[in-house]
């Protein structure tokens, strides 16, 4: 129940960031400050995390003699190009939070978090293009139960496609690809290394990447020290250590099926706030889109577990 709950709570801590992000934006604060502030106190955070986890296996090193071998490679230094793959595996979550963030500025936060969530059906398209391998048809089944979920979700079926930005929109899906571009790599880059040196390093990545884009005035014209610190802070902690250590801890425990389930909370949860926090206007219709949504995520993970129950009862190995 423990790791249910940890990747549970991970995924609803993606959730609050728009909110977070909205309430710096009417505090007159920039994409580049929010992000970078951000990232900046993620990297703080990981890297503490990851030295931290060091210095305890070198005291258990010291206490316990004999490593397994597995032990052994997962403590094992990184060369450079280890080193570099993992911050390039980073780039597209900081390309992903810029996307997602300035969508925000043209769009409902309820909105955008929902086309960022298109990321399920993306991710499918760009797998089933790279092995040149057609999607199974629960798959296809998937994305059009997610279709419509989305368009009940958006309210596009209540008020059209006229009352909706179509720079946000656009932002808004380019988030949901570049979301699925980072779930594809960084599960690829450096598997076996330790998750905390793994996200340190992604963060990293991710950090040089937006300096780069938007160089960290706010470091040296004293912003930092108003609320923006208070904003970095928050979207630091619930965007870029909580998640990765709480998956870290409950994922491998549970499997990517659940976990995909279970990160289907990121959804109601920044609905929720869009509307309570932010006073968005969100329709009953709205949520029974949003409901739809939930359901088509879970939906290839219920009928793999319902097809071994099946299997099961009448006796067919899996």
């Amino acid at each position: 129940m423990k790791y249910i709950l940890s990747v549970f709570l991970g995924a609803a801590s993606y959730g609050i960031l728009s909110t977070f992000v909205v309430l710096a934006y009417g505090k007159g604060y920039q994409l580049g400050e929010v992000v970078g502030s951000q990232l900046l106190t993620g990297f703080i955070l990981a890297w503490l995390l990851t030295f931290m986890m060091k210095w305890r296996e070198r005291r258990n090193k010291s206490t316990v003699a004999g490593l397994t071998k597995a032990s052994r490679t997962r403590s094992a230094g990184l060369n450079w190009k280890q080193r570099l793959l993992l911050m390039a595996a980073g780039a597209p979550t900081a390309i992903t939070g810029l996307l997602y963030y300035q969508s925000l500025r043209y769009i409902p936060a309820s909105l955008a978090i929902i086309l960022l969530f298109q990321f399920t059906w993306i991710g499918v398209f760009i797998q089933a293009i790279g092995q040149r391998k057609r999607p199974t048809g629960i798959m296809l089944l998937t994305i059009v139960v997610l279709f419509g979920g989305t368009l009940l979700a958006a309210g596009i079926i209540e008020q059209g496609t006229g009352s909706f930005n179509l720079m946000g929109v656009t932002l808004g899906l380019l988030s949901a690809v570049s979301y699925s571009m980072f779930i594809l790599f960084s599960g690829r880059a450096v598997p076996s290394v330790h998750p905390a040196t793994r996200s340190a390093w992604m963060i990293t990545g991710g950090m040089i990447l937006v300096f780069i884009i938007f160089p960290p005035t706010f470091l040296f014209n004293g912003q930092l020290w108003g609320d923006l610190l208070l904003f970095g802070l928050l979207l630091g902690t619930f965007g870029a250590f909580i998640p990765p250590v709480l998956f870290a801890i409950g994922v491998p425990h549970i499997g990517e099926g659940m976990a995909g389930i279970l990160g289907a909370s990121e959804l109601p949860v920044a609905v929720l706030l869009s509307s309570f926090v932010l006073n968005e206007h969100v329709s009953a219709l709205q949520w029974v889109g949003v409901i739809i949504v939930l359901a088509g995520v879970a939906l290839p993970e219920l009928m793999k577990r319902r097809k071994v129950i099946i299997n099961r009862r009448t006796g067919i190995s899996v």
